[in-house]
């Protein structure tokens, strides 16, 4: 079993992947991000101007105010619009001839003389000749205050004011009305004239559309224009309802250019120039001060990962007309500090929210309440171990969001009801969001192969199952290990390392030894020793496997990588030294097969594996001193950790000089107290 770290692949792989990764992060975002040019200044009326002094760069129209245009409309279609009626004759026409047949076949006998059929047909005549509208058509006109109409006939249009024109009703009452001095209303009703009256008006919608849109064209929407190079407004002047609207035609105007072909082209390569810079920008800050993250494929992967996440949503959100406060950003930094480290959660959101700022309509607020929220996610979840800690943190991070956002709003708005209320609500969601981190951090550990501190509490649980296991086969070494976990654990905390790393890889360190328990003097009693009836190689054989076997058994209960490094390396490439020496002085002048009696490594790589080697051999020859004094404790942690530096055991981790100094004199503080002698109790006399 090969115990080495993997390298990340060769240079030439590592710099395809890393130049692939990097293109393919630029094009992501560029696909998803906007094309439509923005107007980036915020103005309300009578405020002062919070921006630079603002020039022209191209002639352009000042549009009249949306309510100037509708009144000049509504006055425009009341005096001027005449909707389109098209007349069909053949309406009145068989209307007539259906009343001749019918009077000859029936109606003449219910109607006293022959006048009556010749006063019917000529006022049906007259009727239709005039025109008859729909009822709901002449309701409309009503409403609308139409007072003429254009009549099409014989591809002619002839003006008819709208109280002239007849409906169903109208016209059976002008029937039975017309000449009641002459005809009586009574044998009229009984001819049922309603049958013979039929609207022959037919709206023409698309002649009517044509004619409103050419009345309405005739308009102008502008009142004069702003010549480039001309002087719009200064810094701190009151815009006013002229500038007000000047800057409302800037605006359009900008939109417009923007929508053309050549000025897509233009803010697409702004935009793939911007989002390369930044990303190349956090790129080499993960080379220049986060070399292990840089060389680590996993780390560059769930960095840029995020980053296009949340670049992508942002886009998506705000071309969808919502609003990008109810996305979470403050998850960016939480998962990124969680996994990697703080400094770097605050390059990678500060990358994040600039990217994103070219798409939102107000970036200048959109940056200070991000990188508020940020720091704040940071600075209220250091280490996050429990779930309690997520809760108050997304908390505390709504709560800034709301405090940051009402400082702007004082400071930017004098009319307090006219505060945003609406925001509020984006925020008390973005903060329910934040919950989700966790059940998130658990997908992303495990598709990565992170290990988190809310993973590394649970294995430090001591009734799991394989602490439990090696505390009732093997109690010596559970209490090697509990011993070893606090003076490592304390370490780290003085030197800025991963101390809940420590603490649990120092838990499981030597959970190999469970496999053969009575092989390892810290767990024989009774005098016993089994090492008597083997040979040195035998029994160096048997100690060096229980590095074998505690990676067997992590792998077999699914023990983070993280915490599976502390296994290999907490004896380095060092000797069975016990074994070593004695076959060395049983066999003088002889060379011993060294592969036999050294452990197969790695040597520390990382802070916190170093500790866990200093602690363990110091922790180990602690139990055998004649004495605990000051000087035999501190002698004795010089002696151990100088050798080990002597050796060679630390020259392929980042641990300094002034580190060691500071675990020697933490471990020499921890060992006195340990080993402090109790007073005795005086016994009463009698």
């Amino acid at each position: 079993m090969n115990m080495k770290k993997g390298k990340q692949g060769t240079p030439f792989k590592d710099l395809i992947y890393k130049v692939l990764i990097f293109i393919g992060a630029v094009a992501l975002i560029v696909y998803f991000l906007p094309r439509d040019g923005k107007f980036n200044y915020q103005f309300d009326m009578n405020r002062p101007w919070r921006y630079g002094q603002l020039i022209a760069t191209f002639d352009f129209p000042i549009y009249k105010e949306k309510q100037v245009i509708k009144t000049e409309q509504d006055s425009v279609l009341t005096n001027h619009f005449h909707p389109y009626f098209q007349k069909n004759k053949d309406i009145s026409i068989n209307a007539i001839e259906k009343f001749k047949e019918d009077y000859h076949s029936h109606l003449k006998d219910r109607l006293p003389s022959s006048l009556y059929h010749a006063y019917i047909q000529k006022t049906l005549q007259n009727i239709y000749d005039v025109g008859i509208i729909p009822t709901e058509d002449m309701k409309y006109l009503l409403k609308d205050s139409v007072k003429t109409i254009m009549i099409s006939e014989d591809k002619l249009a002839t003006g008819k004011e709208t109280s002239k024109l007849y409906t169903v009703r109208t016209a059976y009452e002008a029937l039975i009305k017309g000449d009641s001095v002459h005809f009586k209303s009574e044998k009229l009703k009984a001819c049922d004239l309603n049958n013979y009256i039929t609207p022959n008006l037919n709206f023409e919608q698309e002649r009517t559309e044509t004619a409103k849109e050419e009345l309405l064209s005739g308009l102008s929407l502008t009142r004069g224009a702003v010549l480039s190079g001309q002087k719009i407004i200064d810094r701190g002047e009151i815009v006013d309802q002229k500038t007000y609207n000047i800057l409302e035609s800037l605006k359009i105007e900008s939109t417009k250019r923007s929508e053309s072909v050549s000025q897509k082209h233009q803010i697409l390569i702004g935009q793939v120039i911007f989002v390369a810079i930044m990303m190349l920008t956090f790129m080499l800050y993960i080379e220049l001060f986060r070399k292990d993250f840089y060389e680590r494929k996993r780390s560059l992967t769930l960095l840029f990962l995020i980053v296009i996440f949340y670049c992508i949503m942002t886009a998506l959100i705000e071309d969808n007309f919502l609003s990008v406060y109810t996305i979470p950003y403050a998850m960016l930094p939480i998962i990124i500090s969680v996994f990697l480290d703080s400094r770097t959660a605050i390059v990678a959101h500060t990358t994040t929210i600039l990217i994103c700022s070219i798409v939102v309509s107000h970036p200048h607020e959109f940056i200070l309440l991000q990188f508020v929220a940020g720091m704040v996610a940071i600075f209220s979840l250091r280490e996050l171990s429990q779930r309690s800690q997520l809760i108050k943190s997304a908390f505390v991070i709504t709560i800034s969001y709301a405090m940051v956002f009402l400082a702007l709003e004082l400071i930017s708005e004098s009319d307090l009801s006219k505060i945003n209320i609406g925001m509020y609500t984006y925020f008390a969601i973005n903060g329910i969001l934040l919950l989700f981190t966790y059940p998130l951090l658990f997908l992303l550990e495990k598709t990565f192969g992170f290990t988190s501190n809310v993973t590394l509490v649970e294995l430090s649980n001591i009734n799991n199952s394989l602490l439990r296991k090696m505390s009732e086969v093997a109690p010596g070494t559970f209490q090697h290990s509990m011993q070893m976990a606090n003076l490592a654990t304390e370490a780290a905390m003085h030197i800025g390392a991963n101390s809940q790393l420590v603490r649990t890889g120092a838990l499981y360190h030597d959970i190999g030894k469970s496999e053969n328990p009575a092989f390892f003097t810290e767990n024989q009693s009774g005098g016993i020793n089994p090492h008597d009836r083997l040979t040195y190689e035998q029994s160096a054989e048997i100690v060096i496997n229980h590095v074998y076997d505690g990676i067997k058994l992590a792998d077999k209960n699914n023990i983070p990588n993280a915490v599976k490094d502390f296994i290999t390396t907490h004896h380095g490439k060092g000797k069975t030294k016990y074994f070593y020496i004695s076959w060395m002085n049983e066999h003088p002048g002889e060379k011993p097969d060294d592969a036999k009696f050294t452990y197969p490594g790695p040597n520390p790589f990382t802070k916190e594996t170093a500790i866990l080697m200093m602690a363990d051999s110091v922790e180990a020859a602690s139990r055998s001193l004649p004495e605990y004094t000051e000087e035999t404790i501190s002698h004795l942690v010089e002696k151990i950790i100088d050798t080990q530096v002597e050796e060679g055991y630390f020259k392929e981790c980042p641990i300094t000089f002034q580190d060691i100094a500071t675990i020697k004199a933490v471990f020499k503080e921890k060992l006195k107290i340990i080993y402090h002698t109790r007073i005795s109790y005086p016994e009463l006399k009698k």
